[in-house]
């Protein structure tokens, strides 16, 4: 079965949502339903109902109960798994010291030792959100072209509407093949150029893949709307920017080429583009973080009400708390969490070793132990509380069942874009200066400490240093596999972690897994993919 029949197939749109069909010998079946293409996309309203169908792929999985409605994974046993932020947080946090799981799930305890194996159902979940979401965003931008739209009669201020919306899902594909070279490497290609139907994509190599992607965040910067400009949550210029920051600060890791100059330059438009921190950290990462945060620059946003799913922000807060309703009305779930993820030594003693007295207000952490004697032991390993379902004055929004969490995902944010410049600075980026790369570092402690008792000099501000404040700033928001990468610690033995290798103090790797496999079934349906090396 080849990746376009089980991700690309598309009957066309129905009130804005796209239905992925399933597989079938007979690729020119027709909708079962009257609203075809050229109906969905006759008027503006209907292409920003389309265009809503590409943000909710994020967001949007189809599991029963929950009333979602979207693509179905084959093969998977947990569809929730397939849920973009939680697929990406398992391989992103759990492959690292910052997170440990105790639930015995088939193939997830592989993830924290770093020794899965190309059949592993998470990486598979992973690479298919990707690829499904890749699908989405393709599909909108053939039916957005100059010529579509003037066969449809969209003149005017309309069709300009439209190319806003078509940059918008070049971002996001962009996004998408951006986490596919950080997780994969490798991945099969695919475009609006391509056809629909019987087509088997070729591979793409992670360097010409890095070309791709930069080559569409500089040809869609002028057609995004400026930062600000935008509704919450959708995507401007400082987005485009933050991605390629964010880029070419791995670039010696996807090309073997440093960009850290252009990362230092990409870093700073976003800095200089009007955003300024949150002044509570906490309230980052509440049920109401969408109000009043001159810090977000992307989220992704989840409603229990309207975008149920066992995801995102409800599997990030029901996760990391007990299953206890009156100890979880502190949270913000009455109904009780699950438990299960916690982190290991490594992130609390970021904080120091009485991390549960540290003045720093983001260590926000709750019961356990240091030790994890025993991974599935819910009591090894200390709590994260992070995310709450609480909003930033103490209110609990509704739930239809206590658990269904409300709340956004921080994708990019302009602390990131701080670190990046430090980072990029430090690592001899020209542009910059150690004087304001300290003074970024320093608004961020000084919003931990709620004073400048934490701040550093310039002598204290070294690539260690970066490593352990991105760990401060950013835990459990899918940064530390690829930043353990970047700085050599992921696979090797000079960082460990417990269970790490599979040993309990934790041991060095093979190199090879730097990189995630591409997923066994894949191979077996695509013979221009070849398996990433030491598989």
């Amino acid at each position: 079965m080849t990746i376009i029949n089980k991700y690309t197939f598309l009957c066309l749109l129905s009130v804005g949502i796209i239905s992925v069909c399933s597989c079938s010998k007979e690729l020119n079946l027709q909708p079962t339903n009257s609203n075809t293409a050229d109906v969905q996309y006759s008027s503006l309203a209907g292409y920003k109902q389309a265009l809503a169908k590409v943000y909710g792929s994020y967001s949007l999985i189809s599991s029963s109960g929950t009333g979602a409605s979207d693509v179905s994974f084959a093969g998977l046993s947990d569809v929730a798994i397939t849920d973009f932020v939680r697929a990406y947080w398992n391989l992103q946090e759990l492959t690292t010291g910052e997170a440990v799981c105790a639930w015995n799930d088939p193939d997830l305890q592989s993830l924290h030792n770093l020794n899965w194996t190309p059949t592993n159902e998470y990486i598979h979940a992973m690479y298919s959100r990707s690829l499904y979401q890749i699908t989405v965003c393709n599909e909108f931008i053939r039916q957005s072209t100059d010529a579509v739209l003037s066969k449809r009669g969209i003149t005017g201020d309309s069709a300009t509407q439209v190319h806003y919306y078509t940059a918008e899902a070049r971002f996001l594909r962009a996004y998408q093949y951006w986490v596919l070279m950080d997780l994969f490497g490798n991945p099969p290609f695919i475009t609006e150029n391509d056809p629909v139907g019987i087509y088997i994509p070729k591979q793409i190599s992670r360097a010409d893949l890095f070309k791709y992607i930069e080559s569409e965040l500089l040809a869609i910067e002028p057609d995004l709307l400026p930062p600000h400009q935008n509704e919450y949550g959708r995507v401007g210029q400082a987005a485009d920017w933050a991605l390629l920051a964010r880029m070419y600060l791995n670039a010696q890791v996807y090309t073997g080429t440093q960009r850290y100059t252009d990362a230092i330059t990409y870093a700073e438009k976003v800095i200089n583009a009007g955003y300024s921190l949150m002044p509570e950290y906490k309230n980052l990462f509440m049920s109401d973080n969408n109000l009043n945060n001159p810090e977000a620059i992307l989220p992704i946003s989840y409603d229990a009400t309207q975008a149920q799913n066992y995801g995102g922000i409800t599997f990030l807060i029901c996760s990391a708390h007990g299953t206890d309703p009156t100890d979880n009305k502190e949270f913000g779930i009455p109904g009780g969490g699950w438990l299960g993820n916690r982190s290991t030594q490594n992130l609390p003693l970021l904080f120091g070793a009485n991390y549960a007295s540290n003045p720093d207000q983001r260590a926000l952490f709750g019961p356990g132990t240091l030790s994890v004697d025993d991974v599935i032991d819910f009591g090894d390993g200390v709590e994260v509380y992070k995310y709450s379902n609480l909003t930033s004055t103490g209110q609990s929004p509704y739930s239809p069942n206590g658990v269904l969490s409300t709340g956004s995902f921080p994708v990019f944010r302009l602390a990131e874009m701080y670190l990046i410049y430090a980072e990029a600075v430090l690592s001899g980026g020209t542009g910059g200066d150690m004087n304001t790369a300290v003074n970024y570092i320093n608004l961020l402690r000084e919003r931990a400490y709620g004073n400048t008792s934490g701040d550093i000099t310039a002598s204290q501000l070294t690539l260690p240093f970066i490593l352990d404040e991105r760990g401060r700033e950013l835990y459990w928001e899918c940064f530390r596999r690829t930043d353990l990468i970047r700085f050599g610690d992921f696979t090797s033995g000079s960082y460990l972690w417990p269970w790490k290798g599979g040993a309990s103090g934790g041991i060095g790797v093979d190199s090879h897994f730097n990189l995630f496999p591409i997923p066994a079934a894949e191979i077996i349906a695509n013979p221009n993919l070849k398996q990433n090396p030491g598989y």
